[in-house]
């Protein structure tokens, strides 16, 4: 199985245009979840030992750590995104592949949650890199912000279209919670950065 997170950019966006299921929606999701933990860790890196205050500079480790898991985590999940669509067209080719195919759709639309739930991580460090980081990164963590959003709402797509397929209306309904769960708290985050920003930055 190809490595998609090992490629180069050039290589992942010539794979990502070539016409092949995937990389697709889901791993290009991932990917701006994991671009957006980067940035904030780059934020934390220019900023540490810049405040002159003990607490800011615990804060600013801690964002830098967080941001760090996550981006290891959420690249893992680009590939992992690949895999499990990989995995539901060869349950279709199954003679019956109907209770196959369920199974591995359900396994997509929790691994497109945890996924979301990852940049929605992300997404909660940005308000403190914004807050702790020095004024010259105000425009990288706006940026994180959007990819971190990015990667919410490409997983929630993932989550929604695959959930059509899906006849346990149990299981629907508890994936449609949690769905609105993380789409409710990334919107709440994005007004709050909104605010920050608009003290910094003309947006």
């Amino acid at each position: 199985m190809k490595i998609f997170v090992d490629l180069s950019v050039k290589q992942f966006l010539e794979e990502l245009a070539s016409g092949r299921p995937a990389p697709g929606g889901g791993s290009v999701s991932a990917l701006a979840g994991a671009m957006g933990a980067a940035l904030v860790a780059m934020v934390a890196r220019f900023t540490a030992g810049r405040s002159g205050d003990e607490a800011r500079e615990q804060d600013n480790e801690r964002i830098l750590h967080e941001s760090l898991r996550l981006l290891q985590l959420l690249q893992a999940d680009l590939d992992r995104d690949c895999e499990a669509y990989r995995r539901v067209l060869k349950a279709y080719r199954l003679p019956v592949p109907d209770e196959v195919s369920k199974k591995e759709r359900s396994r997509v639309i929790q691994e497109a949650l945890l996924a979301a739930n990852r940049s929605l991580e992300g997404l909660q460090l940005c308000p403190g890199a914004l807050e702790q980081g020095n004024p010259a990164t105000w425009s990288d963590s706006a940026v994180a912000a959007l990819l971190a959003r990015s990667g919410i709402e490409g997983a929630l797509a993932n989550v929604s279209i695959n959930l059509e397929g899906i006849s346990d209306s149990a299981f629907r309904e508890k994936m449609s919670e949690e769905a609105a769960r993380i789409r409710a708290a990334s919107r709440k985050l994005q007004e709050r950065i909104r605010g920050l920003l608009a003290d910094r930055l003309l947006l």
